[in-house]
């Protein structure tokens, strides 16, 4: 395959198209992120938004890399999982290009996506995944010509729970930073805190997650007193040693020495930090992209497009969404 993929990236609340080279190099995307006032994200809002920025997004792409439409030799897109609407709008806008320069179309996993531009960043072979963002907890690790699902959240994303969290207290979307600032905030404040009159829940189900009674036992907390920042600190800790325990415990499993880190919540610097110890006390070794490649980005998208492109492409009598669609349903053709 000559020439450069395009990847266009509609599950949530960002509109992102990338490109990776002939050789599957990848190169920063061209990003929008719809930001509500106030409230969570409805669907059919970030829909519209990434209808009204398509084109100027698409130009500016282009432009960062003095490329032509002429330049694109395949088009990729979130086929799923996502939100329905904005899933929807990336398909339309995929297919449209696609035929329009004649050149092939491919409908990508955006798990997978998450998974393989890690494993390019960071240079590691067989991981275990902690796929961490607002619509998705996950634990991933790659058996028999699929990535499967060990375990993962029985009711809401852990970036959810957060942004969820943030809101009640009057934080805009997204909520997760501004936690992990507060968070960062007490630290510095109370060098040896203690955990007194701040626990939480813990969110491990064997090795599955639950978050939802987490997130109700902080806002109790903030009710009876306790001051935001305390709580915030509390909550990113119980929240993410969950995480890190059903993590290691996947590497025990499976045997792999390696962890991989993905997803939006991936950003957050603490979290890096116990992966990292963790796997040192296990012998092996955590890895986290560049956080822009943590976050939904069209580069991963075009990556992923790229990779599978040897393998197949997307009829348009296929290139339906499927919002539902799971981790677990990608065959790897590749290694």
């Amino acid at each position: 395959m000559s020439g450069w993929t395009l990847g266009i990236e509609t599950t949530a609340h960002t509109l992102s198209f990338g490109l990776v080279d002939a050789e599957g190099v990848p190169y920063p995307a061209a990003s929008d992120t719809l930001r509500p006032d106030e409230g969570g994200i409805h669907p059919r809002e970030a829909a519209d938004h990434h209808k009204d920025v398509a084109k100027a997004l698409f130009e500016q792409s282009l432009e960062q890399q003095n490329l032509t439409p002429a330049d694109i030799s395949a088009v990729a897109y979130s086929q799923g999982p996502g939100l329905g609407p904005c899933l929807r709008v990336g398909a339309a806008i995929a297919r449209g290009l696609a035929t329009r320069m004649n050149v092939p179309l491919i409908g990508v996993n955006h798990c997978v996506a998450h998974i393989e531009i890690g494993r390019q960043q960071c240079g590691c072979d067989d991981p275990v995944l902690l796929y961490v963002s607002g619509g998705n907890t996950q634990v991933i690790a790659r058996l028999n010509g699929r990535y499967r699902v060990l375990g993962e959240t029985l009711d809401i994303g852990i970036g959810n729970m957060l942004d969820k969290f943030a809101r009640a207290q009057g934080i805009p979307f997204p909520g997760g930073p501004v936690i992990e600032q507060k968070a960062r905030a007490y630290l510095d404040a109370n060098p040896n805190p203690s955990m007194e009159g701040l626990q939480l829940p813990y969110a491990v189900r064997g090795m599955d997650l639950a978050f939802s009674g987490l997130m109700t036992a902080a806002q109790r907390l903030i009710e009876q007193g306790a001051s935001l920042e305390a709580v915030c600190w509390s909550l990113q800790e119980h929240a993410f040693a969950s995480c890190v325990e059903v993590a290691e415990r996947a590497m025990a499993h499976t045997g792999k020495a390696e962890l991989l880190l993905g997803g939006g919540v991936a950003c957050n610097q603490r979290l890096r930090t116990m992966c990292e110890e963790m796997a040192k006390d296990r012998d092996g070794q955590s890895f986290a992209p560049p956080r822009m490649y943590c976050i939904d980005n069209g580069t991963m998208i075009a990556l992923l497009g790229f990779i599978e492109l040897r393998h197949r492409t997307t009829p348009l009598s296929e290139s339906g969404i499927d919002q539902y669609l799971r981790t677990d349903q990608t065959p790897i053709a590749w290694s």
